[in-house]
């Protein structure tokens, strides 16, 4: 009853192999958490993760799932997705009665929490390593990984009995040994590949001059924003060297599920010549952003912009005049 909505979850997946594995976020993890207060109320919560990116909810009241993604789908059809509804609504009713008789068994205290984790993560050379963690109360009960479950060091005769649970039954523990090395493998590849277009965001960059840090010195601050996923690598630079004493602020969210991070440098004003900004994303491939502080070029092309139109039009308004005249 534990694993039910996991196990039924692995049968009706769609088959099919996706090779086009989208290097961005690498893993998917399922959580859900259940709340007993007491013997006749229990509260579950469910989500689902891309690494940070949450990309589903569970509405408890209707025991429905939230899509906060328009490709949280996957490959999924409806009626798929309206079937793994009905089976997790019907698991969170079936683990709630099914705790609620062992705890006088496991020796548990009301009020309690327990946690499953259910995920897979993605590794280079396109590897994929699954497993399934159980928590009580935050502390790890078990571990199912590897086509074995091993109790955690310090949980006692819960773990053993946890793990009994998970493996007691043969039939239970092929169809969890095929959720956790081709179900969950499978559905991270085609949501990743339905999400494609979203998650891999470009950044980007601009320069700004930030407060004075002192007489004779300049505060060089490089901006990157709307990137997706969160890694990124950004450095102020000389020709190919990198300029130690680079400052990184945190990165921080923006409103669309993007990322903004500001990096300073502080220089003497007369060694600001010549530096640049190197923004690094996966999304820009091997083209990285180079922003150079007071390139001479750009400075050259904007008084261009600016004087050659005003020329232009200064001798238009002179012949006419002349001609006027």
């Amino acid at each position: 009853m534990l694993l039910l909505p996991l196990l039924l979850l692995g049968v009706i997946l769609p088959g099919g192999d996706n090779k086009d594995v989208l290097q961005g976020p690498t893993s998917l993890h399922l959580k859900r958490i259940s709340t007993f207060v007491n013997s006749t109320w229990t509260q579950n919560l469910g989500s689902g993760w891309l690494d940070d990116l949450q990309v589903h909810g569970w509405e408890s009241d209707s025991g429905t799932a939230i899509f906060l993604k328009p490709w949280s789908k996957g490959n999924f059809s409806d009626e798929e997705m309206t079937e793994l509804e009905d089976i997790f609504r019907a698991h969170f009713i079936l683990f709630t009665q099914y705790v609620q008789d062992l705890v006088n068994e496991l020796q548990l205290k009301y009020p309690f929490v327990i946690q499953i984790i259910l995920g897979c993560e993605l590794h280079s050379g396109k590897a994929i390593e699954s497993s399934l963690r159980g928590a009580l109360g935050g502390l790890d009960v078990l571990r199912v990984q590897n086509h074995s479950c091993v109790p955690a060091p310090d949980s006692g005769s819960r773990g053993q009995k946890f793990c009994a649970l998970v493996t007691q039954n043969e039939g239970t523990s092929d169809i969890l040994e095929r959720l956790l090395s081709d179900t969950c493998p499978r559905y991270l590849l085609g949501v990743l590949d339905a999400g494609k277009a979203e998650l891999q965001r470009q950044p980007e960059a601009w320069l700004s001059s930030g407060p004075t840090p002192g007489p004779g010195h300049l505060l060089l601050v490089c901006h990157v924003s709307g990137f997706y996923p969160k890694p990124v690598r950004v450095m102020w630079m000389r020709g190919e060297q990198e300029q130690p004493g680079t400052q990184q602020g945190d990165v921080m969210p923006n409103a669309d599920w993007t990322w903004y991070l500001r990096v300073t440098l502080n220089v003497a004003a007369g060694e600001a010549a010549g530096l640049s900004c190197r923004v690094k994303h996966i999304s820009l491939g091997d083209k990285d952003i180079i922003l150079y502080w007071g390139h001479p070029t750009s400075i050259g092309l904007i008084l261009v912009a600016i004087i050659v139109p005003s020329l232009i039009l200064l001798i238009c308004l002179a012949l006419w005049f002349w001609r006027r005249w």
